[in-house]
């Protein structure tokens, strides 16, 4: 007997528009013959008969093969926290802004709900980062990140040390320090003067967010190198961020230790469509909206 396929739609039930197009999903999902799965806290929002309610956390994607997010990065990013622990990988649906992280848009959802159906994708990995924070040896936050994880100002400007693999770089009095993945080199750490990392290039970012100091470039390190700011003791505080959801207090003195994850998330790559499959240069030209008139290619003899 054919085992059943299982995927989970989730969707920002804030916006007409991600519940529209959840309901015509998970419709053509189960005319296809597929067990659909929605969250408790959005079935009603949802009201798609015929689909299974689970509430939200890591048995929600049990079994599953793939988990729908229809919304914004943030909407993937909040998905991430339970696909990722169960390797389950995810399919991003733009209704935001950018949407970098996203697979599909809107326009071509029929097409994409088809490929899924039909098995005609990929899955990648990406990379992650682990962060640990501690004072005197105590342990104040363990937590990961898909894009970044970010060191900030609580009230007055943040006194920073930062270290690599165990010495000491540079000082920074800033409003705040960013360690990103080549996945979150297109967000925060875009906005702060960061470089944009193509997704397969393994490194990690460092990118200090608007320091007084002469030597503050942004820095490409190792994958495997060990990264740690220090808040110095007259800092008032600082705040840790991680991918712009989970926030932890730090006081003067906190460390904040950062390495790459072996737990990556899963990206869901499609197969047919005309914007998806594409290399990362024609993605970066589409969201960006770059010009590229005058370009005339290799010239072939």
């Amino acid at each position: 007997m054919t085992a059943k396929r299982v995927v989970l739609v989730t969707a920002h039930t804030g916006r007409p528009a991600a519940v529209d197009s959840a309901r015509m999903v998970i419709q053509r999902f189960l005319d296809a013959g597929l067990t659909v799965r929605v969250l408790s806290a959005e079935a009603d929002e949802i009201a798609c008969a015929g689909a299974d309610v689970v509430p939200a956390g890591s048995a929600a994607v049990d079994d599953a093969e793939m988990m729908i997010v229809l919304g914004g990065d943030g909407s993937l990013l909040r998905a991430a926290e339970f696909a990722r622990p169960a390797g389950v990988p995810l399919l991003g649906v733009n209704l935001g802004h950018v949407g970098f992280l996203a697979e599909a848009e809107v326009e071509n959802l029929a097409v994409a709900v088809d490929s899924v159906v039909e098995g005609r994708y990929d899955v990648e990995e990406r990379m992650t980062i682990e962060v640990t924070a501690r004072l005197n040896g105590k342990l104040l936050a363990d937590s990961w990140a898909l894009n970044e994880a970010t060191v900030e100002k609580s009230e007055r400007m943040l006194e920073v040390v930062a270290e690599i693999d165990g010495r000491p770089l540079s000082r920074w009095g800033c409003d705040g320090v960013i360690c990103a993945t080549p996945t979150g080199s297109t967000a925060y750490a875009f906005s702060a003067g960061g470089p944009v990392v193509w997704p397969e290039v393994e490194a990690l970012l460092l990118v200090p967010i608007s320091a007084h100091a002469l030597f503050s470039r942004p820095l490409v390190v190792s994958p495997r190198s060990r990264l740690a700011l220090e808040v110095q003791t007259e800092t008032a505080g600082a705040v840790l961020w991680c991918d712009g959801r989970r926030r932890f207090d730090l006081p003067a003195g906190a460390r904040v230790e950062l390495r790459r994850a072996e737990l990556p998330v899963r990206l869901a790559r499609l197969h047919g469509l005309e914007d998806t499959g594409a290399p990362f240069t024609d993605r970066l030209v589409a969201k960006f909206d770059l010009p590229v008139q005058g370009w005339r290619g290799r010239v072939r003899p």
